[in-house]
């Protein structure tokens, strides 16, 4: 769904006039706003399918740590795999990581642990891995990346649409203070619902994701 289609499902429901552009009223801006809010709040609920990326980079010998670009710290990283050893790598501390290092300064190695070392000066995520890499290595991140915010028209929202339509709809009636006949509990518990069942639609999807599995 377009940025313009949920501006206009929001507007429709608060007994608006829709509109033809995101910016063509004061009203449709406000609109647009809350429904940015609302798309944040959805994406930062869960790890959707829709949001999820791979992120793949070499390593340098004797370097340790790497920036991933475009990852915020709102983007969360589900598995981090070294290809070139065939190896799923294990998170740890950054505490734990630093402790190796200053035990052992000079150490390189195949890197089987990572640990989140912070954000560069874009904001980008920074991980750092253990042992420093003694070369070449094909690292391969999957990251749930939220989108930016919607602006144009035409840009196609990747979160589930209804729990963002339902939860700017809840704000919006808030701010206003009328709504209508149905209270602003009643938007909002609608909204959780909306969400709700989302979720549980995306986790039946992936209900591996949900065991944790011992070596």
């Amino acid at each position: 769904m377009t940025y313009l289609e949920l501006m206009n499902n929001v507007l429709r429901r608060l007994r608006e006039d829709t509109v033809v552009s995101v910016t063509e009223t004061d009203y449709a801006q406000l609109v647009g706003d809350f429904v940015n809010d609302a798309k944040r709040i959805v994406e930062d609920s869960y790890q959707w399918e829709a949001l999820r990326q791979e992120y793949i980079f070499n390593t340098v010998d004797g370097t340790d740590t790497y920036t991933l670009t475009n990852l915020s710290n709102r983007s969360k990283i589900l598995n981090v795999y070294n290809e070139t050893e065939s190896r799923e790598m294990t998170q740890r501390p950054l505490s734990w990581i630093r402790s190796k290092k200053l035990a052992n300064p000079t150490r390189t190695g195949t890197p089987a642990d990572y640990a989140f070392n912070g954000l560069d000066a874009s904001g980008d995520t920074k991980i750092c891995f253990w042992d420093v890499p003694d070369g070449v290595y094909s690292m391969n991140v999957l990251a749930v990346v939220p989108q930016d915010n919607l602006v144009n028209a035409t840009d196609v929202v990747l979160a589930p649409a209804s729990p963002i339509i339902h939860l700017s709809l809840a704000m919006l009636a808030r701010e206003r203070g009328e709504t209508g006949g149905t209270s602003t509990a009643e938007y909002f518990q609608m909204a959780d619902k909306y969400l709700r069942d989302a979720i549980a639609v995306e986790a039946a999807r992936h209900e591996d994701e949900l065991i944790y599995f011992t070596v």
